[in-house]
């Protein structure tokens, strides 16, 4: 059952990554989904500092398509597909590494198509109507034991 938080700003937005990467495995893919602004790489950030340090440099990996980063859980691996115009071109990021000994944040997922693991979570951000407060949905069966824990943001 997907579960449904309202982030009535950043620092909201930013604890959720904080309590998502709580709850991250190795081996686990979330799929960051959303609209330009709506929070993704904020979102993202926080999850990776808070299993590396305070202090990590983390850009947006836009143009790099992809930034790893050392954890103690493990390599991270925050990708950036918006500008992927077909999903074999993922291949060329070691996403197959990615998907098996990290934990993988993916920005734009859609652009992998079937390429895209069945075990995942869902993480879709929304935009409401005043456009400082955020609505994360978050689904994912392999996911469904954790989602309690992240419930109470």
């Amino acid at each position: 059952m997907p579960l449904t938080l309202v982030l009535s700003d950043e620092a909201a937005t930013a604890a959720l990554g904080q309590r998502l990467a709580e709850a991250a495995r190795p081996g686990d893919v979330i799929a960051l989904d959303g609209p330009l602004g709506a929070g993704k790489t904020t979102l993202a950030r926080a999850f990776i500092r808070h299993l590396t340090s305070p202090g990590e440099d983390v850009p947006s990996p836009t143009f790099t398509l992809v930034q790893t980063y050392a954890s103690a859980r493990g390599p991270i691996w925050h990708f950036d597909l918006f500008r992927l115009s077909h999903p074999d071109q993922a291949l060329e990021l070691d996403i197959e590494d990615a998907f098996t000994d990290g934990i993988a944040l993916i920005e734009w997922p859609e652009r992998l198509g079937e390429r895209l693991p069945e075990q995942r979570l869902n993480l879709k951000l929304a935009i409401d109507g005043d456009g400082d407060t955020r609505r994360a949905t978050l689904d994912g069966a392999a996911w469904q034991d954790r989602l309690a824990a992240l419930a109470h943001v």
